[in-house]
């Protein structure tokens, strides 16, 4: 058996640039938590299960990041692949109102210099595999995003209408991403999935 912790990140704190050139992804990709996400983050570590972690892994956006730092007590590994979708557009506004609807019921629909959830989801799978046989019979977790997140488990689940997640026809997620919403994944010695389980 093998076993991988998912997390999605803690609250981040989102940040008006009056003057910067940095582009909106990196702007994205450098929020890092307010007091109330540090204190979610905090909480959830006290949590016995999610505890004592052979190796703690995040995106490298810097809220995952910050999030990690509870879960580890010397150093947390940065795997880029676990990011979040990346949206392809300059301006916030420039996203359309119906962006995550596609999304989800287009694997292949994206923004011209964005990315759909399937190259998400193939970029994930490869990392995925590669931990699952180099952490075999450890104790692992990952930190990352909501949508990246959810991209995944569309290699095995099931998705609602309402956007709660169905595994071999049992609902195990509601589809309410909360802060630091936790997920445990049991894979067999051939990494396929056999179990996972929303932790509270």
């Amino acid at each position: 058996m093998k076993t991988i912790y998912m997390m999605r990140h803690s609250e981040p704190l989102k940040c008006n640039y009056i003057e910067n050139n940095d582009s909106l992804q990196l702007q994205n990709e450098k929020w890092t938590l307010t007091m109330n996400g540090e204190s979610i983050a905090k909480e959830k570590s006290k949590i016995v299960e999610l505890q004592d972690f052979d190796a703690v892994f995040s995106s490298n956006y810097v809220r995952a990041i910050a999030t990690a730092k509870y879960f580890t007590k010397d150093k947390v590994n940065v795997i880029e692949s676990f990011g979040e979708r990346k949206f392809g557009i300059c301006k916030w506004e420039e996203l359309p109102e119906d962006f995550i609807e596609k999304q989800f019921e287009d694997f292949d629909y994206k923004l011209e210099n964005g990315e759909s959830l399937n190259e998400v989801l193939n970029r994930e799978i490869v990392s995925l595999n590669k931990l699952l046989n180099e952490y075999d019979n450890k104790k692992v977790l990952i930190i990352g995003h909501s949508t990246a997140i959810g991209a995944l488990f569309s290699n095995w689940c099931e998705r609602q209408h309402n956007g709660a997640y169905k595994f071999n026809g049992k609902e195990f997620f509601d589809g309410k991403w909360k802060y630091c919403e936790t997920f445990k994944l049991t894979f067999d010695s051939d990494n396929k999935l056999i179990d996972i389980i929303n932790i509270k």
